[in-house]
């Protein structure tokens, strides 16, 4: 027997076109990389569901198969995959998981890339130089995405790159809501909050007034001919006597902050407080952040971290209760900006 279907007649006084009416309604569905299966798990269970059921296969030569092992068709689909390391394996796997998708007929694709990969590839510092991090944009918007959730871009211009809506995010809640609640109202009274470069003040500004504390800045250099190598030139701005906290969007080898942070002691800083959103921590960044510059590190956790590259002094903050939050606004056709006083 037939399914009998809702019609709409011609209707030119109202400007409304003859057609069907379906019953369908609108799905969220979100799945997880192997990146980072805790963080996507955490998520899903915050939005109140569970991750859609996929087989990865991982082949002998390397190749990389994933399948969605139940229909998707018309959803809006969410793809949750953090990129630490090895971010072009975990990169690929993305891919082939958004050319799935779009296969199996989501009807709009988000990726979720907490920390977007590429992002220090940004603009050409030297001729002949690529831009990595525009060039993953085109090949996330190619293989089927049509919108793309990330957390504390390392430049801001990274949002043009794709051809389509990029929600971005930012962890400084999550890392101020720690603050207030374990500074105690002395370090409050010392607090100074410290930028360890230039590229960094505006944001350093920002934790400055949420904070209500004064703002130095680090001025340093980079060779643009050796990686990782950072020289601290001066400090602008008092720190002596002071509890200064230290602000970044990353810590990868931690060469930029341990530095910063011995600057701050050889000026006469009290304590100093490492602040910084993605815990990439490539060698020898957990020996180094161990150093006695260094009282107390703050990361969240947009990229896992392993036992082995945990230490003491570390305290991992959650993100998935944002990003949870920022997926129900972008289904709901809510406001994410107003996740954040309007400045996303």
């Amino acid at each position: 027997m037939a399914r009998k279907r809702k019609t709409v007649d011609l209707d030119r006084e109202n400007d409304i076109a003859p057609g069907l009416v379906a019953k369908t309604k609108k799905r969220l569905v979100v799945a997880g990389g192997r990146s980072h299966p805790a963080l996507s798990a955490d998520v899903a269970s915050a939005i109140g569901t569970e991750l859609v059921p996929t087989e990865y296969r991982t082949f002998a030569s390397g190749e990389i198969l994933t399948r969605f092992e139940v229909s998707i068709r018309g959803c809006d689909f969410f793809l949750i995959q953090s990129f630490g390391p090895p971010v072009n394996e975990w990169l690929m796997e993305t891919l082939i998981m958004l050319d799935a998708a779009k296969r199996a007929s989501a009807k709009r694709i988000t990726v979720v890339a907490p920390y977007y990969p590429y992002s220090r590839q940004d603009k050409k510092s030297r001729g002949r130089e690529p831009i990595s991090a525009r060039l993953v944009a085109d090949l996330l918007k190619t293989a089927g995405a049509d919108r793309v959730m990330s957390v504390d871009l390392h430049a801001a211009q990274i949002q043009g790159f794709f051809d389509g809506p990029v929600d971005h995010l930012f962890a400084k809640p999550v890392l101020l809501e720690y603050f207030e609640r374990t500074l105690s109202s002395d370090d409050r009274a010392k607090l100074t909050v410290v930028s360890p470069d230039t590229g960094r003040v505006r944001v350093a500004d920002t934790w400055s007034d949420s904070l209500g504390a004064p703002l130095a800045i680090i001025h340093k250099r980079r060779d643009p001919n050796v990686a990782n190598q950072v020289t601290v030139n001066e400090i602008v701005g008092q720190v002596d006597g002071r509890v200064c906290l230290l602000v970044d969007d990353m810590i990868d080898t931690g060469g930029t902050i341990v530095k910063a942070a011995e600057a701050l002691k050889n000026n006469g800083a009290e304590r100093v407080i490492v602040a910084a959103t993605h815990a990439i921590f490539s060698d020898p960044a957990p020996q180094r952040l161990q150093s006695d510059a260094i009282d107390e590190v703050v990361v969240t956790d947009t990229v896992p971290i392993p036992k082995s590259k945990r230490f003491a002094s570390l305290t991992i903050l959650p993100i998935a209760p944002l990003l949870a939050r920022a997926i129900h606004e972008v289904f709901e056709d809510g406001s994410v900006t107003s996740m954040f006083d309007g400045a996303a």
